[in-house]
């Protein structure tokens, strides 16, 4: 799927209007307490503002329901963002109306303009055409720079995307061929380590990498349902009932394709989740009827540290434990550690696991950690995502 880089698009003089992902986290006083996703904006906003161009910024922030909700206005997205270009951005109390006109219309080139939170308007997530209509009205032509917001077919990612002249933004470009390249065409061994909650997450993330992978790891929350699909016992750990004969109909799949499955050997147990719980390791077949397993162990870990030094093009994507809580972190910190001196690939595949590796201060040594945390997970499925099949559609049009 061909898509036009932002470096290909005619901007001199022109408005452009960019949707970007800053939907930051905030703190109860309305504080920004990660800035990487607006950081993450940075090459493409400058490239424009260098070409000459007049930048329209639109993003979302949290879930606001389609009303006007004071807390997740992004005047401090608009303080933060100016101190990193290091020159004024202009904020605007709604992304339509004559508020946005007028400030659209006197934009100068070199100057930035930031537009209220698209979500304030229920039209945003139905993909409404007339509301599309008005946001393209604001510019000349239009990049698309979120992959977060990728999987949504929403006004701002799609409909627009077929209303103005249109291009991928650096970022954009760099998730879908990192991402793609490593689906694709891989440098071999390729590995794949799967972690978090819920089985029914990745279940299409598993069947589309049964077919591209060497070897397949799965731990955290999900794989207790793997290791009860083989017919162990889990006690209290986090169990998908209702997916345990798909686990096992996907150990055997993953046989019959010739792709090694690495399912835990052994697990750190306890009664509760707690910075100060009782911990115990234990063989993954035994696992105490009144415990849960809350982190893959140390052989566990080590086996994965081993498969991390051979393979040469990795993807993560989900934690091994609960990494939040210290007792529980040390499985997500060991695949972390070796992933950040591997010689290979090494692609997280956003949410909680990119969360983890900024968290343990490896994030930098990671060839790729995705900004997406639902769009990598489709993009990992195979699925095609709605942002980026308008911009293929645009410019194959």
């Amino acid at each position: 799927m061909q898509v036009q880089a932002v470096d290909q698009l005619p901007v001199e003089g022109k408005r452009v209007l960019v949707r970007v992902d800053f939907n930051v986290p905030l703190s109860e006083d309305g504080t920004i307490t990660d800035d990487t996703r607006i950081r993450a904006a940075l090459p493409t906003i400058q490239h424009l503002l260098d070409r000459g161009a007049a930048v329209i910024l639109m993003s979302h922030l949290g879930r606001p329901k389609g009303q006007v909700v004071e807390s997740l206005r992004l005047d401090p997205v608009a303080d933060r963002l100016g101190e990193l270009l290091g020159r004024p951005v202009r904020k605007v109390n709604d992304c339509v109306g004559p508020e946005a006109e007028a400030a659209a219309q006197a934009l100068k080139p070199g100057e930035v303009l930031l537009l209220e939170n698209l979500r304030f308007h229920p039209e945003e997530e139905k993909n409404d055409a007339a509301f599309a209509q008005k946001l393209a009205s604001l510019a000349d032509a239009y990049v698309n720079d979120a992959f977060g917001a990728a999987h949504r077919a929403h006004a701002s990612t799609e409909a627009v995307a077929r209303l103005l002249p249109s291009a991928a933004g650096f970022l954009m470009l760099k998730e879908i061929q990192i991402m793609g390249g490593a689906l694709e065409n891989p440098n071999r061994p390729f590995l794949a380590i799967l972690g978090g909650a819920k089985v029914s997450d990745k279940i299409g993330v598993i069947q589309n990498l049964l077919d591209k992978v060497d070897v397949l790891a799965i731990g955290g929350g999900m794989g207790y349902t793997f290791l009860k699909a083989k017919g162990y016992e889990v006690g209290q750990s986090l169990l998908d009932e209702e997916r345990v004969e798909l686990a096992r109909q996907l150990i055997q799949q993953a046989e019959a394709k010739q792709v090694r499955l690495l399912l835990p050997v052994d697990v750190v147990v306890a009664s509760e989740i707690s910075p100060d719980a009782e911990t115990q390791v234990v063989p993954a077949d035994q696992i105490p009827a009144d415990k849960q397993g809350l982190d893959i162990g140390p052989e566990t870990a080590k086996l994965l540290a081993d498969e991390v030094r051979k393979a040469r093009t990795i993807i993560w994507n989900g934690p091994l434990g609960v990494f939040e809580v210290e007792p529980f972190a040390r499985g997500t910190r060991a695949v972390a550690m070796a992933m950040a001196q591997a010689d290979a690939v090494t692609i997280i595949g956003g949410g909680d696991s990119a969360a983890a590796v900024e968290q343990m201060g490896v994030a930098h040594r990671m060839t790729h950690v995705s900004t997406g945390g639902g769009a990598s997970l489709e993009f990992l499925e195979g699925k095609t995502l709605p942002g980026v099949a308008a911009l293929a559609a645009r410019t194959e049009g």
